[in-house]
């Protein structure tokens, strides 16, 4: 019989894959010719389309039919109801993680939707529109990629570990964090910086990448990815979590790394981004 975790992670697939569905089928008319409108919001580069309001507002339906009652924090609608701390479910969403990439013709994005308890996540999806992969988990239970479970990579140490990275919308604190990155790139095997957060936590999970790093997250961004990373066997620090990183890092990391990384990443000024 299915936990409730489970149960919850199969909605969070069901909606972001019928999300997805949204997604996917604007992607291919504007790569075909058809506009797609935008707006800003932080900045000139923090963008939002009309498609992710339509992927935003379609989860947002569909989680008042198949679970009425819940409320839901959405990057785009904020909270449509009181934050639920007693024990409840609360649903966190980001229509679409990668919007440039998605406006530039890049097929990096993704939907996420989480469902949290008391501010933890409990089940998430993560899913692709193009490549239609679906990253899943349930904690403690585990974490997939189509079916297939998951597990972090074992680097030997620092020198080989490859790292994924983003960087803020605001040009000053971009700045900083250039000089953070540059800083690391002669302490590490490389770094990526790949345009989706949700994505990148995934690929940690995955292995694709043996950690990643970034300040400025908003809680829709890692809900569901840091789930996925934390479920396949990655060390994973949230916002708060430690103070010492910044009050905003959050931090995925295969466990053979997790501690020198951590270390590293102080002396390279990462509590100053």
């Amino acid at each position: 019989m299915e936990s409730d975790s489970e149960i919850l992670t199969a909605v969070a697939e069901r909606v972001a894959s019928e999300a997805a569905d949204l997604v996917r089928d604007a992607y291919e008319s504007m790569l075909t010719g058809t506009t797609v409108t935008v707006d800003t919001k932080t900045s000139e580069t923090d963008v939002v389309t009309a498609v992710d309001t339509a992927s935003e507002r379609l989860v947002r339906e569909r989680l008042a039919e198949l679970r009425p009652g819940e409320p839901v924090l959405g990057e785009e609608e904020g909270a449509d109801g009181a934050v639920r701390s007693s024990g409840g479910v609360t649903w966190v969403v980001d229509p679409i993680d990668g919007t440039v990439n998605f406006l530039y013709g890049l097929p990096w994005f993704a939907v996420s939707v989480a469902a949290q308890i008391d501010g933890v996540s409990v089940a998430g999806a993560v899913v692709e529109p193009v490549s239609r992969r679906h990253w899943t988990a349930t904690r403690g239970k585990g974490a997939w990629l189509d079916g297939r479970p998951l597990r972090v990579s074992e680097p030997a140490g620092l020198d080989v570990a490859l790292l994924a990275t983003g960087f803020a919308y605001r040009p000053e604190r971009r700045a900083r964090q250039a000089e953070f990155a540059a800083k690391l790139l002669g302490r590490v095997r490389d770094l990526r910086r790949q345009g989706s957060a949700a994505l990148d936590l995934c690929a940690v999970g995955a292995g694709w990448v043996d950690a990643y790093v970034e300040h400025g997250l908003n809680r829709w961004d890692w809900a569901a990815g840091a789930l996925v990373a934390a479920e396949a066997g990655a060390v994973v620090t949230l916002p708060g979590e430690d103070s010492a990183l910044g009050p905003d890092a959050v931090l995925a990391a295969a466990p053979s790394i997790a501690d020198p990384l951590r270390i590293t990443l102080l002396e390279c000024g990462v509590d100053r981004v």
